[in-house]
């Protein structure tokens, strides 16, 4: 298997948060590694800058968007958990949660303007 798209992402990191408890990146970069099956050749995929791990990039990016939306909350470096919103949205049991869902949100439309949209998550 090859590393997911950006959007794939999303919904499975919010998951994984589900618990309310504190988290670290590096957890949830393990984490996705597990639920996606990927092999260390896939983590280990790098970008085409060649500065960052292709799977490592897609966590940060997805969590960097669900905070945006005010789905996950940081509380310290590297740290975060799910908000109620984040919660809330759980409950409704969405088949997913993509790019084009987290840009309703006016902050993350902006911020998504400001960082080249999900252009950044090839």
């Amino acid at each position: 298997m090859s590393v997911p798209a950006f959007n794939d992402y999303l919904l499975p990191v919010l998951r994984a948060t589900v618990d309310g408890a504190e988290h670290t990146i590096a957890e949830l970069v393990e984490a996705m590694a597990k639920h996606f099956n990927l092999s260390d050749a896939d983590v280990g995929e790098m970008l085409p800058s060649g500065t960052q791990a292709r799977h490592q990039n897609r966590v940060y990016w997805a969590r960097t968007y669900l905070a945006k939306a005010g789905l996950l909350d940081a509380t310290g470096r590297g740290r975060f958990k799910i908000t109620q919103r984040g919660q809330d949205l759980l409950a409704k049991k969405p088949a997913k949660i993509d790019h084009n869902i987290l840009v309703q949100d006016p902050e993350v439309k902006v911020f998504s303007k400001q960082h080249g949209g999900a252009q950044h998550a090839t």
